[in-house]
């Protein structure tokens, strides 16, 4: 018996997700507290533009949800693709309409799975999905996927199952390792895109916009350490550890090869995903709450916790909501700015 699926937010990720469930013939129960995007689902169904500009489309199979009534349910799996600022509330209110045993995965950025561990209690399972592709929703309840990739997940079982039947999608050896690495990255390139305004492409031809990233990974890469967690190379070639600067690296006032080897590698990273626009600046530019607080955040209360400094992501976090509350906008100036505020604040507490 095919299993009743509830997903969660229908964004980019969770729409073409949705999407290609239904196309299956899977019994998916879409919600979303978007009114125009429900209504959009209602009218015309889910269309979805592929990388190689191809599209195609399926009716939701059930009148869309703004929100779970009495009756709705129970479901045996739930996707749960929210913003990571809306998941503890979405995770709440859907709680409900669960089966007993039902699976909850978590496809949001950051770290969700202790969050929603904390909010479900020890009777249900959480699992964490780390999508390694990227979508927008380029009109409501239409769908462009924007960059290649599977999935990974924490545990086998039904959830991987099914979700392998849509999606590349594999269980790795170290899920800490990959979400950890994942994070790495958003506190880089969505955080500073935010900032900054740009897309990655025109971000990494800039030596300070590089230098930024090493310094973020920097931190990240410390207080991964403390808190035991290796990280996973990211497509099976980029490790996030080998980036972080050196105290050697930050002294040398011409730099080095190995640190030149390290700029090489984001000039390739910004060539590939040239294209690529910061989540986190759409969500500026609409007026919703930026996600800063689930990623550089993270990585500055983590820090807290073991003792390890993070001037530069506590930085980016102050100027992310700085943006937020119209205090300042996103500018390559202001990324500039803020780069020569922090160099000196880094290689400080580098040597300390």
């Amino acid at each position: 018996m095919s299993p009743r699926v509830l997903v969660v937010g229908v964004g980019g990720i969770g729409g073409i997700l949705a999407a290609r469930l239904v196309r299956l013939g899977v019994d998916v129960t879409p919600v979303t507290g978007n009114e125009a995007i429900a209504g959009a689902l209602a009218a015309e169904g889910f269309r979805v533009v592929e990388l190689d500009g191809s599209r195609w489309s399926v009716p939701s199979p059930l009148a869309p949800r703004v929100a779970l009534a009495a009756g709705d349910g129970p479901f045996d799996l739930c996707l749960l693709a929210t913003k990571a600022t809306t998941m503890a509330g979405a995770l709440s209110a859907t709680l409900p309409h669960l089966a007993p045993d039902a699976e909850i995965v978590c496809l949001q950025n950051g770290l969700p799975e202790e969050a929603a561990a904390a909010i479900v209690g020890g009777g249900r399972v959480v699992t964490g999905c780390v999508v390694g592709w990227g979508a927008s929703m380029i009109d409501p309840a239409v769908y462009q996927r924007t960059s290649r990739g599977g999935l990974q997940i924490e545990r086998a079982g039904r959830a991987a199952e099914l979700l392998g039947r849509v999606e590349e999608t594999s269980v790795p050896e170290s899920f800490a390792g990959v979400r950890w690495s994942k994070l790495a990255i958003n506190c880089a390139t969505s955080t500073l895109g935010a900032v900054g305004g740009e897309r990655l492409g025109p971000l990494l031809r800039r030596r300070y916009v590089r230098r930024l990233v090493l310094e973020i990974w920097s931190e990240v890469a410390a207080v991964a350490a403390a808190s035991g967690v290796r990280f996973a190379p990211v497509g099976g070639t980029l490790d996030v550890a080998k980036m972080a600067l050196t105290e050697r690296e930050r002294r040398a006032p011409l730099g080095s090869p190995a640190l030149a080897w390290k700029h090489s590698i984001l000039v390739g990273v910004g060539m590939k995903y040239r294209r690529m626009r910061s989540s986190m600046l759409y969500a500026l530019e609409r007026g919703r709450t930026p996600e800063v607080d689930f990623l550089n955040g993270e990585i500055v209360r983590r820090g807290a916790r073991h003792g390890v400094a993070t001037p530069v992501n506590a930085r980016l976090v102050r100027a992310v909501h700085d943006i937020a509350a119209g205090r300042a906008q996103s500018s390559l100036d202001g990324l500039r700015a803020i780069f020569d505020e922090v160099s000196g604040a880094a290689a400080a507490s580098a040597a300390a």
